[in-house]
């Protein structure tokens, strides 16, 4: 029987970390880099480590802590060094598919570690499995290994531009020599990676909290179609693709990033905040008491209450050691699942009219569970506000959400959404709205958000359609104020 995962909200695949730094001790770097990219994936961790001379790579299921105890760390020498954390959306969760990845190429070696979701893995794997190569994983970070070890340019720059252009969908990569780091991004940016300093040395990661933990400072992001060198000479940076229009999955600016990273020039804090403003405006409601899900809630919340003039409170309580649990989906064991991770504070909500701030609703699941929860605690009225659109499309670009009949708001009014979660009122943020707090753009020219629109900025074959859409039905409809 397949088990239900405490805390439905949409999974993000990876995060990856990558440094030039001989002074340093680059394993132990890339371990805290990794920590604070543990939000992005928890189902493995990995470290690839080279003196110039000899590659080690480390890599196991499990949390970053867990992987890499002192010992280990201890066995991984260099003065370069790739990390990795992994959430499978590709690829089972085993052993076999932890990153980063290692082949042979040219007579030395090289590591991948990505972040992301290629839509033509199939056909790449064929043409490379008639040429030869044998996989030991059903990973596309593989794949991408295999190509570069298959390119027959001496030089790995040369390399990258010729494989670059026959990928397709989201990749921002990470890649280890005997003496350089790579980092590379798809043409339309839909994964971010940006380019730290750490004295005179330079690192790369998945989003600024990766450089801040190791005392590193932001250059700049790297650009979608560039690729950036990292060498003893310092950091090279040249676009190697055409630049499609930019696409970054918005959901990295409504959960998947840390609140204090910095994306586009503002920390994600301020631009969540201000998501729970725009929620305000949208839709207000009389209450006594704004408390968010935490932690994904929190900032959205907080703008939220500032907006509305309603208090700002703590309703409920966050088990924070509960990891990634999974229980039987019967009725009374997802209760006790719920308790597990969240518990209500009744003695702040008992007989209040409560307005409960989260970052999205996939299935709608742990929604229905977490409300029929807060009325048993004593809440007079639970109003849902959700500080993103509906989500009512499938992603295709490397985060784990569900199949289009599973989602709770396609084909679906916001009035039938509210019946089956069980809650007083239920409101989401409009896309335009979403697009004001953002501060940055709109959908069309900046982000990603085919999860709400179904507007793929990289085309996606029929297979893979075929494969998570069920039926054509109109999604649920939001007022765009």
């Amino acid at each position: 029987m397949r088990g239900l995962c405490l805390g439905e909200g949409p999974r993000e695949e990876c995060g990856v970390f990558g440094i030039y730094a001989p002074e340093r001790d680059v394993a132990r770097l890339t371990f805290f880099a990794l920590f604070a990219l543990q939000h992005r994936g928890q189902e493995s961790a990995g470290i690839a480590v080279s003196d110039g001379s000899r590659l080690i790579v480390h890599k196991d299921m499990g949390l970053v802590s867990q992987v890499f105890e002192e010992s280990i760390l201890r066995t991984l020498p260099g003065h370069l060094a790739i990390g990795h954390v992994r959430y499978s959306t590709t690829g089972a969760s085993e052993t076999r598919n932890a990153q980063p990845f290692a082949r042979t190429r040219d007579g030395s070696f090289i590591a991948l570690a990505h972040n992301g979701n290629l839509v033509n893995t199939d056909e790449l794997r064929a043409m490379l499995q008639r040429n030869g190569h044998v996989f030991e994983s059903t990973s596309d970070t593989e794949v991408i290994a295999a190509l570069l070890a298959e390119q027959g340019s001496r030089d790995i720059g040369e390399a990258l531009r010729a494989i670059i252009p026959q990928l397709r969908g989201a990749f921002s990569a990470v890649l280890l020599t005997k003496d350089e780091i790579i980092g590379f991004r798809d043409p339309y940016g839909i994964r971010p990676l940006v380019l730290g300093q750490l004295d005179h040395r330079f690192c790369l990661a998945s989003e600024t909290s990766g450089l801040d933990i190791v005392g590193a400072r932001l250059v700049r992001e790297i650009e979608p179609g560039e690729i950036c060198r990292i060498s003893e000479s310092g950091y090279h940076i040249e676009q190697v693709v055409d630049r499609k229009r930019e696409a970054l999955c918005v959901f990295e600016f409504i959960y998947f990033a840390r609140p204090d990273s910095v994306m586009k020039g503002q920390t994600l804090y301020a631009a969540r905040s201000r998501m729970g403003e725009e929620l305000a405006a949208e839709s207000p409601v009389e209450a006594d008491l704004v408390i968010p899900v935490p932690d994904t809630g929190t900032s959205a919340a907080i703008g939220y209450a500032a907006r509305s003039g309603i208090p700002f409170g703590e309703g409920l309580i966050k088990n924070r050691y509960i990891g990634r649990t999974f229980i039987d989906p019967e009725d009374r064991m997802r209760k006790l699942g719920i308790r597990m991770k969240f518990n209500p504070l009744s003695s702040a909500i008992a007989g209040k009219r409560l307005v409960v701030v989260d970052d999205s609703i996939v299935r709608g699941n742990t929604t229905r569970a977490l409300v029929r929860v807060l009325f048993e605690a004593g809440a007079k009225e639970v109003h849902l506000r959700i500080s993103s659109p509906p989500i009512v499309y499938p992603c295709f670009y490397g985060i784990d959400m569900a199949n289009q009949d599973e989602f709770i708001a396609f084909g679906k009014t916001v009035a039938e959404i509210n019946r089956e979660l069980g809650a007083t009122s239920v409101a989401y943020l409009s896309l335009s709205g979403l697009m004001r707090a953002t501060g940055v753009g709109d959908e069309k020219d900046t982000f990603c958000a085919a999860c709400f629109t179904g507007d793929y900025p990289c085309e996606v074959p029929e297979h893979l359609r075929l494969s998570k859409f069920r039926y054509e039905a109109e999604p649920c409809a939001v007022l765009d104020r």
